[in-house]
């Protein structure tokens, strides 16, 4: 994101008052930002209008007593490696990390910045952090879930479409989530009477051509786990889902909004919101050693009737009681 265009996010965002803002240090502080999406959607510009509008109700506000350097990995590990090695270059006082795509890189290549992260899966079995209450080292943040929420998935998949036998598990395998959810995923499948394969995420011709080869046999459904890359072909695997008339299951209610069918998960800009908290606390003073990670407290759901009906599936009057958002 461009300076100008920081300017133009904050400009929507009432002035904090001048006695806060005078509350901070005289110099300018420097925040790193590694985004695990491309620049350009509107997912990425809210998550970063989020966080934004966070510092700024701390006192923080962009050509006043910060500056923002901003990253873009689009899901790419590769990419994320080199704005890492960048980012940790300028020397922030902090960094703001999406993902374990970003978090990896930047805790290999500094041990020293503090990181605050978010939309992590089980940072403690990824080994970013030594335990949730007490951290250890330069990061801490929010995490996403644990991976035993692939039995979760794989649970709604079947009361919304209960002929499923067979799903494909949409992940990204150079992320320990996509790994963990997998496992998570193909151990519950036995109970549920299902049989799960994985699809790997790393390009938009591999995606369509998995899917196309998946659904080729009848009774499937899909499940796409948390990534980057998910989000990146976002697009692609609901069209895909909806051409082989496949049921689906999402992490993130963005991709219903869109035209998916069922998703299940945190609100991710709340995520982006209650990082700020932690940046700042960063900038008066306290470590990430000490600060514990913090868990979602709640999980959404939410269906996309429109979509369900164009599929053929009759959505149970229990799970429509359930949800928090109803698209039609």
């Amino acid at each position: 994101m461009r300076r100008r265009e920081f300017i133009t996010v904050l400009g929507g965002v009432a002035a904090w008052p001048l006695s806060a803002r005078a509350q901070q240090p005289d110099r300018i502080r420097r925040i790193g930002v590694l985004m695990n999406l491309a620049e350009g959607g509107a997912e990425a510009q809210a998550r970063i209008a989020a966080f934004l509008q966070g510092m700024q109700q701390m006192g923080w506000t962009e050509r006043s007593n910060i500056r923002f350097d901003i990253r873009w990995g689009g899901g790419d590990s590769a990419k994320a490696r080199a704005n890492a090695a960048e980012l940790v270059a300028l020397a922030p006082d902090v960094i703001l990390a999406t993902g374990s795509v970003s978090v990896g890189p930047l805790l290999q290549a500094s041990s020293a910045v503090p990181i605050v992260f978010v939309i992590v899966p089980d940072p403690v079995g990824a080994g970013y952090v030594n335990s949730l209450a007490r951290p250890g080292g330069n990061a801490t943040g929010f995490s996403l879930f644990e991976y035993g929420i692939g039995g979760k998935w794989l649970e709604l998949l079947k009361q919304i479409a209960p002929g499923v036998t067979r799903v494909a598990v949409i992940r990204d395998p150079a992320i320990s989530g996509g790994l963990g959810v997998f496992g998570a995923i193909q151990s519950a499948a036995p109970s549920f009477g299902v049989e799960a394969s994985a699809v790997n995420v790393r390009d938009a011709s591999e995606i369509e051509r998995d899917i196309a080869a998946f659904a080729s046999n009848s009774s499937g459904g899909l499940i796409v786990t948390a990534s980057g890359l998910a989000n990146t072909h976002r697009s692609l695997i609901i069209a895909l889902a909806a051409r082989h008339r496949l049921p689906a299951v999402y992490f993130q209610r963005v991709f219903v909004a869109d035209g998916g069918l069922i998703s299940y998960g945190p609100n991710y800009l709340d995520q982006y919101r209650l990082a700020a908290g932690y940046v700042d606390r960063i900038l008066k003073g306290e470590k990430p050693a000490d600060l514990p990670v913090q868990a979602p407290t709640k999980y959404d759901l939410a269906i996309n009737l429109k979509t369900a009906k164009a599929l053929g599936l009759n959505v149970p009057n229990t799970l429509i009681g359930r949800a928090d958002e109803l698209i039609e």
